[in-house]
């Protein structure tokens, strides 16, 4: 799934989280939230618990396609 890097940096900013508290919060490895970063994609599953840690919908992080 395409992830929009600017939705996200908006959605880390309004939780107050950088990547590495946003790593933990998602439970996942801070390289792999990394990758999601830098690579702009992700399986579902991923963008999935990114999402629930941010506390918004998964759309809210999606790239408009």
């Amino acid at each position: 799934m395409k992830v929009d890097k600017r939705k996200l940096e908006i959605a880390m900013a309004r939780a107050q989280l950088n990547r590495d508290t946003l790593a933990k919060k998602a439970e996942m490895p801070i390289p792999t939230l990394c990758k999601v970063y830098s690579r702009g994609s992700c399986k579902p599953a991923t963008v999935g618990r990114i999402a629930a840690a941010l506390s918004v919908d998964v759309t809210e992080i999606l790239a408009d396609e």
